[in-house]
């Protein structure tokens, strides 16, 4: 099937409705295997979503545990007023000594029930044998435009 890099349509909904405190909640990433059976975007709505398709449990990556967080002290939520923007900033993640191929992840929220907030895909397989893998989450610039979580102002 496929994975398309999109916020989630809940966590945008949820977001309205107080759900997730993304400065305060903590965060993890799950790794989406390569060529997942699942189709994993805008509607995916949880962890539990993954199923089969997370990658498997080997060396120091494991499912849903807290080895996959993004800690929650250097997640910070900003804004930017000229452009009228609120943004997350997310730390880069580094999972060490691990064999595994992914195509994609997804960022969802522990402290809210596992909801999802973020499909990402890699553009491609990634792989790292015995050695580590780390996702490079965007710098945000001065005004958040480049940030993977933001709310911007319609135009």
């Amino acid at each position: 099937m496929g994975i398309t890099t999109s916020l989630c349509t809940t966590f945008k909904q949820e977001i309205l409705q107080g759900t997730h405190a993304l400065g305060t909640h903590q965060l993890r990433v799950a790794l989406i295997k390569d060529s997942p059976s699942g189709t994993f975007d805008k509607t995916t709505a949880n962890y539990s979503d993954l199923g089969s398709d997370e990658v498997a449990t080997g060396g120091n990556y494991t499912r849903d545990n807290s080895a996959n967080n993004l800690t929650t002290g250097s997640v910070s939520v900003s804004h930017d007023a000229t452009s009228g923007r609120a943004y997350v900033d997310l730390p880069d993640l580094t999972f060490n000594n691990v064999t595994l191929s992914a195509d994609g992840c997804l960022i969802y929220n522990t402290g809210a029930s596992s909801k999802a907030v973020a499909v990402i895909d890699f553009g491609g397989t990634v792989s790292a044998t015995a050695g580590d893998l780390t996702i490079e989450f965007p710098a945000p610039t001065a005004d958040g435009s480049a940030a993977i979580i933001r709310l911007d102002t319609p135009s």
